[in-house]
């Protein structure tokens, strides 16, 4: 009875560690992004003077004045950074999960080829001017959205991610399909797909997250302004408020309200804000997925 005793109270106190151990690991990651917010609303004197802090002495929304100051134009962005993640994303997903169904079955005698094939040139690149090349000369992607969808639409990775995880699947399953008379597309969209719903979660988050926070794309790619998405709008308008300053101090004038630090941090809100509510809807799946797919073979 004793040692039934001390065994419950050894887990007690693990559990007791174990829940310590990750609120504090919660609050190291929550209060950087925390400070950035509350740098974000307070007065540009303040964070020069006393630096960063988690509650603002002097409330001011002069960088959110300053990033909104042409709605139209962020409102533009905010259209192409959601249009090219919910494409990419879609589009990537549907591509890699077919592919990944194929080098899971084991009755395709070449896919260690294919295999290898998706693997080495994750491993050499071919570097930024043969891309360039790629998309503008052959591809004629210039000014064009899918010059942001094309370069990052499939990723080895997460191909082999989904093969693991679809690995997982039972064989019995798609034989039994094949009973019924169910051909290998009618499987794989009826079958593997809604069964792979956690690995699913876990590469398209990955890959929004990817195509949301790109910008050089837009930088190589996209001159027209309408096409710019947010991450490189929001970046050119910094660039151009720095340009001002640097001519300002060039010729003598001094612009001491620009609030040029906590501009930064109000426009990594604008840009982080919305990505992060994807997070509640993909939780319980990200877990799964994510474990699964990495200590399969």
């Amino acid at each position: 009875m004793k040692q039934v005793q001390r065994k419950k109270k050894k887990l007690d106190m693990l559990t007791v560690v174990f829940y310590a151990v990750v609120i504090l690991v919660v609050i190291v990651c929550f209060v950087p992004f925390w400070m950035i917010v509350i740098g974000s609303l307070s007065s540009e004197s303040d964070v020069l003077v006393n630096g960063y802090s988690l509650w603002p002495e002097h409330f001011s929304l002069d960088a959110y004045k300053l990033v909104f100051q042409m709605p139209k134009r962020i409102i533009q962005g905010y259209k192409v950074s959601v249009l090219i993640t919910f494409v990419g994303t879609a589009v990537s997903l549907f591509f890699s999960t077919m592919a990944a169904f194929v080098l899971m079955r084991k009755d395709f005698k070449y896919r260690n080829s294919i295999a290898m094939f998706l693997y080495f040139p994750s491993i050499f690149s071919g570097g930024m001017l043969p891309t360039y090349l790629l998309v503008v000369k052959y591809l004629g992607l210039k000014d064009n959205l899918w010059a942001l969808i094309l370069p990052g639409m499939i990723s080895a990775w997460n191909i082999f991610l989904l093969r693991n995880f679809m690995s997982d699947i039972p064989d019995s399953i798609m034989e039994s399909a094949k009973l019924d008379g169910a051909n290998d597309f009618q499987i794989f969209m009826k079958l593997y797909l809604p069964l792979s719903k956690a690995g699913l979660a876990t590469i398209g988050l990955f890959t929004a997250l990817g195509y949301w926070n790109n910008w050089s794309n837009s930088m190589l790619y996209i001159n027209k302004a309408e096409l710019y998405p947010l991450q490189y709008l929001l970046y050119s308008m910094l660039s151009n408020m720095q340009g001002i300053k640097e001519m300002a101090a060039a010729s003598g004038v001094a612009m001491p309200n620009m609030p040029n630090e906590t501009y930064k941090m109000a426009m990594a809100v604008v840009t982080t804000g919305p990505i992060i509510l994807l997070y509640p809807f993909v939780q319980r799946y990200f877990v799964k997925g994510i474990t699964v797919g990495s200590v399969k073979g």
